[in-house]
């Protein structure tokens, strides 16, 4: 019998391998998992709960059909939401625009990684075409144009500061050439991703739990994008149907072999091996819009319209801490409007605390107007934080700020009424001394001209894919102390991209300012200091 034979069917060798992880009663078991279907396992997990079986002896009795019939009765009908934590499931989403990749991943509960502009050029990877209604092919056409012409820019603004950074930097005779343009082309790569639209595409794989996946889905069914509306259907389909088995290849050549010898036993091992696995249909088939999310949206969008009737959007620096306005009232329904409108937050706090205090309770009162019995209040009612950052970035720096968990995140759309930032690394050339910078001028201008015609004729959602990542976002942050120290600690290294080094730095330095007797616990690089740019 061959060895592969052997090893998969001979109960000896099976009983072998297995020997070691029994371990004695009165002893602590401690063991590693593979091979069972995330509902299954999250089913098993459960069962600790309701009884006295090990993990073992749960998973070798429990089915695909009976882990579905008790997710059925305990997860949706007794709301045991938990259970879902308990499964998680990697997926690979490929072809996706940066809005999209933005979108998906605005989770607090999230764990992947996404292509890096650094390290890649994003001129090889395309870009997203929304679907225009009307005049579809001029439109398109028009379309096109424009995101040609930012990845031109794109190409010669990086090619133009490889080569500025060559004539300032000299290769170290220790340096081989390949490290020493591969590290100068990552640093002309952090100038010209300003130019890269959020048409763009690019690639990302994440880890999420079951429940995760499924306040995922909701959310991203209710985007006013539809691409994000597809990703969401997408992701949704995905979990209800067999997954890609990575080892797949290997195990139909090893049930070949097998069942050359003894058909009985080949036909066995293929059932086991090559069976398709769906990792999550049961716990997220009743995902569905969040309806509770679109209409909050709209209440909260037409009720900042009316609180900042004829306002002008008034200038604010790059960082603010704002202050606390005494009234956690005022806290939650400037956060509800904040994300639906474009003023800063001590603008539009400024506005709310005008308010008598029925007409504040009204604004709150409209944020669970519409909220079902399993609908999870919205974002903006985590409210309470001591450190409340409102950023005024570009979005690209904004997309390494967005990883971070810790904190809450309120986001409001793209727009071009913030203008858009010009790349200053110091010690770096500039663009002007790169003889780079009116040519990015011109880039960056005629892009936003385009996403305002597009808008104009097609709408806001359609012309946001216009709009490059050097394009300002507003955004705020809430977080406790910890988190601040520890975002402007590690975003201020030597090593990060120079618009969130700068970002962390007036964070640090709105904290210090604030509380001067704390200042001395950040361990603090400051970012207008030079650094060797061939060490990342």
């Amino acid at each position: 019998m061959p060895d592969k034979l052997q090893a998969a069917t001979d109960p000896k060798h099976s009983a072998e391998t297995t020997a070691s992880t029994t371990a004695d009663a009165k002893q602590t078991d401690v063991y590693a998992i593979q091979g069972a279907d995330p509902e299954v396992l999250a089913y098993a997990m459960a069962k600790y709960s309701r009884s006295s079986l090990s993990m073992k002896e749960s998973l070798s009795e429990i089915s695909s059909q009976r882990a579905e019939e008790f997710l059925n009765t305990f997860y949706f009908q007794y709301g045991h939401r938990s259970i879902a934590d308990l499964a998680h499931i990697p997926f690979a989403i490929e072809r996706l625009s940066l809005l999209a990749a933005i979108a998906l991943l605005d989770e607090q509960r999230w764990d992947g990684q996404e292509r890096s502009t650094r390290y890649q050029n994003f001129r090889k990877s395309g870009w997203f075409t929304p679907q225009f209604s009307g005049q579809s092919g001029e439109r398109t056409a028009g379309y096109t144009a424009s995101i040609e012409a930012l990845f031109a820019a794109y190409d010669r603004v990086g090619a133009g500061m490889l080569e500025a950074l060559k004539g300032a930097i000299a290769q170290p005779a220790e340096m081989k050439d390949e490290a020493y343009v591969r590290t100068l082309k990552a640093r002309a790569f952090d100038v010209a991703r300003y130019l890269l639209p959020l048409a763009t595409n690019t690639s990302l794989g994440q880890i999420v739990s079951a429940r995760t996946l499924e306040n995922q889905i909701s959310r991203l069914l209710a985007s006013e994008f539809a691409e994000v509306r597809g990703l969401g259907e997408r992701l949704k389909a995905a979990a209800a149907s067999p997954a890609w088995n990575v080892t797949h290849d290997e195990a139909r050549v090893l049930c070949e072999e097998v069942g050359s010898v003894d058909k009985t036993c080949g036909s066995r091992l293929c059932d086991v091996l090559l069976r398709p696995v769906k990792t999550s249909p049961t716990l997220v088939k009743y995902a569905t819009p969040n309806e509770y999310a679109i209409a909050t949206r709209a209440e909260m969008r037409q009720a900042a319209a009316e609180l900042m009737a004829g306002q002008a959007i008034e200038g604010a620096p790059v960082v603010d801490l704002v202050e606390d306005s005494g009234s956690l009232e005022v806290e939650l329904a400037t956060s509800l409007l904040y994300a639906e409108c474009h003023y800063s937050w001590r603008q539009l706090q400024r506005s709310v605390a005008g308010l008598d205090s029925r007409k504040i309770a009204e604004i709150v009162a409209l944020g669970v107007k519409h909220r079902g019995p399993h609908d999870e209040l919205p974002r903006a009612f985590s409210a309470g934080q001591s450190f409340q950052f409102d950023i005024l970035m570009d979005i690209g720096g904004f997309r390494d700020m967005h990883r971070h968990r810790r904190c809450v995140q309120l986001i409001q759309p793209y727009t071009d009424a913030h203008g858009y930032e010009t790349p200053v690394c110091p010690g770096q050339p500039t663009l002007t001394e790169a003889g780079l910078d009116q040519g990015y001028a011109v880039a960056m201008d005629a892009a936003h001209s385009a996403y305002r015609a597009l808008r104009d004729a097609a709408g806001p959602e359609a012309a946001a894919y216009l709009l490059p990542l050097g394009t300002r976002v507003r955004a705020v942050f809430k977080m406790d102390f910890a988190e601040a120290l520890y975002i402007a600690e590690l975003r201020s290294g030597v090593a990060g991209h120079f618009s969130y080094r700068r970002v962390a730095w007036e964070m640090y330095r709105a904290v210090a300012k604030r509380h001067p007797g704390l200042a001395s616990y950040f361990r603090i690089e400051d970012v207008n200091a030079p650094v060797d740019l061939l060490k990342r």
